[in-house]
């Protein structure tokens, strides 16, 4: 039986299981066999975290979809929609502890009604009802947003949420790091070394992220490229990333997805999905422990096949997950933790779940007390 040998030079390999791939190195691999790149990165992943695959129980809670900015990629923000009072968040993580979870994801547009005051205020009345609770929130553009207009410093109002409880910021609003294209997608929202420098100064005030890349729109296969070796750069430098999330963008009821739409594309393709993931874990291995296979944007079947492209992890139960949804995401809003359990042993892994910064959690200890209106049914495969 005639079996192909591989092409991938033995050069490239060794220096990805040396943490050092270059960017020639990476091309390669992409311009490659991609089953030959997906088993390198398996390998890698193996190498580093072993059979284990988390997830986390947690609950999205949108404070506002109003905002000013002016991101052609968003399908959920408005100029005249809600603010959520400090009691209506309280009530929603009370439902979330409830329905058994261990994070809230606090998150919205940026708009003069929420300073940095109002945050701290949500923060801190978060702690104080559930202090066992993690708290993912913001990302490094509304804490820039709210920090100016409260006349306060990055860094100052940093160490001010890190003080008031806030666990772990976000790395949205990260999209492409490449400023030739964030004037296309996102004009106003704060350019590459903004982000980066919010991102380090979180970590130097010992608050973690993680990173995302939101890619598939008008960015170069090199732009993408950059972005995973930036991200690469600054964890070598503070070692505040938890993990890697790639989100492929999705072209529906938003300006840039109708120009593509009408040009005829169709924003990337499942081959391309994967070897980012698998690409990200080449470039990040011993950089960057965990890639994340975000299953609301690539359906809960694509997501357990690129566990075997690098990724070990598979996001959050992600309750009321509504800006995918208004951009045409078809995969539901919530994935319940046994229907997790499922699709990772279906894949040949060992679930694990965990919090906000990576620590186990023991599913005894969270177990529901009962799940939040509207998921009385969200049984394994009811929210396809």
């Amino acid at each position: 039986m005639y079996t192909k040998k591989p092409t991938t030079p033995e050069d490239v390999i060794e220096r990805a299981y040396q943490g050092k791939c270059t960017k020639e190195d990476a091309l390669l691999l992409l311009e490659g066999n991609p089953f030959e790149l997906f088993e390198l990165a398996n390998d890698l992943r193996a190498s580093t975290v072993g059979d284990t695959v988390s997830y986390v129980v947690n609950r999205n809670i949108y404070i506002t979809n109003k905002c000013v900015g002016n991101c052609g990629f968003c399908a959920y923000r408005t100029e005249k929609g809600y603010i959520l009072s400090v009691e209506e968040i309280l009530k929603k993580t009370e439902e979330a502890r409830k329905a058994g979870a261990v994070e809230v994801c606090v998150q919205g547009g940026y708009t003069p009604e929420t300073d940095m005051e109002f945050y701290l205020e949500i923060i801190e009345s978060i702690k104080a009802e559930f202090p066992d609770m993690c708290i993912h929130g913001l990302s490094p553009m509304e804490v820039n947003y709210a920090a100016e207009i409260s006349g306060m410093s990055v860094e100052e109002a940093l160490r001010r949420l890190k003080k008031s409880g806030l666990d772990s910021l976000t790395g949205t609003s990260a999209e492409i790091l490449s400023d030739r294209v964030r004037k296309i997608i996102c004009p106003g929202k704060i350019n590459t070394l903004q982000w980066i420098d919010t991102i380090t100064a979180a970590h130097k005030a010992g608050i973690s992220t993680n990173a995302t890349i939101m890619y598939g729109h008008v960015e170069t296969p090199e732009e993408r490229l950059d972005h995973v070796f930036t991200i690469r750069e600054i964890q070598k430098e503070t070692g505040g990333f938890s993990e890697l999330i790639p989100m492929s963008f999705l072209p529906y009821n938003n300006p840039i997805g109708e120009k593509m739409l009408s040009s005829g594309k169709f924003s990337s393709t499942g081959l391309e999905d994967l070897q980012l993931i698998a690409i990200s874990r080449v470039i990040l291995h011993t950089h960057v422990n965990n890639i994340q296979a975000t299953w609301v944007k690539l359906g809960k079947k694509l997501a357990q096949v690129a566990l075997q492209c690098g990724a070990n992890d598979l996001g959050g139960t992600l309750i009321e997950d509504q800006i995918s949804t208004a951009s045409g995401g078809s995969h539901g809003e919530y994935v319940s933790p046994a229907e997790f359990e499922w699709m990772i042993k279906g894949a040949g892994r060992v679930p694990m779940q965990r919090d906000t910064l990576y620590r186990k959690v023991d599913p005894r200890f969270s177990r529901p007390e009962g799940l939040l209106p509207g998921y009385e049914r969200a049984e394994i495969g009811s929210k396809e």
